[in-house]
């Protein structure tokens, strides 16, 4: 290898450092300006003043504010479907996010209460 070829490709490396690169965001669009800002990763932990985390929260919440993602079988209504899972569950009000056909199965996304 030549001694310019050596030093060429020397220059071309990107050499480890501890600092990574300083983002300036200043003439970003609109969306993306203080990036820098908003994507901040830390270990602090705050603690909730009301609420509990998802493993110990009691099942009167889940379903309070529940979705959910069901198979929908072929013949009964999305209606039919929303009215069993009421009276399953035993809430006040139910709904779905858009109806099927009856002859048809699919996704149905049914809601709890709020």
């Amino acid at each position: 290898m030549a001694p310019e070829e050596d030093a060429n490709q020397e220059e071309h490396n990107i050499k480890p450092s501890e600092a990574g690169p300083e983002i300036k965001s200043e003439n970003w669009p609109l969306l993306l300006k203080d990036y820098h800002k908003m994507n901040v990763l830390t270990t602090h932990y705050t603690p909730i003043p009301a609420g509990s985390t998802p493993l110990k929260r009691p099942l009167k919440d889940y379903l309070k504010y529940g979705v959910i993602n069901l198979d929908k079988p072929s013949n009964p209504s999305s209606h039919e479907v929303v009215s069993w899972v009421k009276r399953i569950l035993r809430v006040e009000k139910t709904g779905h996010s858009g109806t099927l056909d009856p002859k048809v199965t699919g996704c149905l996304i049914v809601c709890l209460e709020r």
